[in-house]
Order: structure tokens, then C-alpha cells, then sequence
């Protein structure tokens, strides 16, 4: 039975709360805990080879893509290493969800035009402290996603016959 007092939302509000629960970070949350986002939410317009963020800047906001291409890159003495292309539904700058982070990559914009949903940190942290459940959820995530990160980079290793030193990561 329909309950009568459910907020009701609108066709756009629906199809953003589909496209975030395409989001890793998003992807657990109701409609009504999304919607806390929505008042947070920045459009923004890069065009090829802009820098949207660069390694070691404040962490600032959470990043999807919602048309286009961002490279993520490693600086590697002069130049910049690709680690990643992101396209649509593709997330970066997550470490925003922590406090006072740094950013750990650059990112690139790679295709001629991209639009980006921007998240600024401030929002995110503000909403966490007034709903611990949103909070849960989405460092859940993120914990989820540092894992699997963990998994693919010691598959790697182990297939590079340990080309690098692996305990300077726990240094």
C-alpha cells in the first residue's frame, strides 16, 4: 500500500537520484538521503587539457562525470602518467569525503568538452555531521573502494615479479 505522506519528486529529481545511484559513493543512499545533496550540487563546463585539480591540493569536493572524459595522472618527475580516463558516472576526488585531505592525483580533462556534478567538501562534511546513517554509508564506500584498490595493486605486483619496493607503502 502507497503511503500518502512519501515525498513526492520530481521526473528531474528521479532521473538525477537514477544517475547517482550509478555513483560508487552514492549508490547505497534512498532517495530521501540523496536529496540532502541536491541544494550542494554545481555544474561545471572544462574544455580539453584543462586541470581541474592537482596533486597535493586541498581536497575540496567530489567530482562525477556526467559527459565526456577526465584523465587521472601520477607526476612523475616532469611529466604526468596517466592512471585512469573516467567517463560518465565516473567519480574522482573522493578523498573529499575525508577531512583535510590532500589530493593524491591530477586530473585532466581529456575529451574536447566535459560537464562535471561538483560536490564541495564542505557540503558533504556538513551533511555527515547531521546524519550519521549518509556518513556510514558512504565512507563504506569509499573503505570499499581503497580494498579494492589494495587488491588490484598487489595483483599487480605480484605480476611484475615485485618490480618496485611494495613495503614503502607502509612506511
Amino acid at each position: 500500500m502507497l503511503n500518502p505522506f512519501n515525498k513526492k519528486y520530481t521526473e528531474s529529481e528521479l532521473e538525477l537520484f537514477d544517475f547517482l545511484s550509478s555513483v560508487r559513493y552514492f549508490e547505497g543512499l534512498s532517495h530521501s538521503e540523496m536529496e540532502r545533496f541536491l541544494p550542494a550540487i554545481h555544474y561545471r563546463k572544462y574544455v580539453r587539457d584543462e586541470v581541474v585539480f592537482f596533486s597535493n591540493d586541498p581536497s575540496g569536493a567530489i567530482y562525477i562525470v556526467k559527459h565526456g572524459q577526465v584523465k587521472l595522472t601520477i607526476d612523475i618527475k616532469d611529466d604526468f602518467e596517466t592512471i585512469i580516463t573516467l567517463e560518465e558516472f565516473g567519480c574522482f576526488g573522493e578523498n573529499a569525503l575525508l577531512e583535510d585531505k590532500k589530493r593524491l592525483y591530477t586530473a585532466i580533462i581529456a575529451s574536447e568538452e566535459v560537464e562535471l556534478m561538483v560536490f564541495p567538501s564542505y557540503a558533504i562534511h556538513e551533511i555527515f555531521a547531521n546524519s550519521p546513517q549518509i556518513k556510514s554509508k558512504m565512507i563504506t564506500a569509499l573503505a570499499e573502494y581503497y580494498n579494492d584498490n589494495n587488491l588490484r595493486m598487489f595483483k599487480s605486483y605480484k605480476s611484475s615479479f615485485g618490480f618496485f619496493n611494495l613495503s614503502q607503502m607502509f612506511e
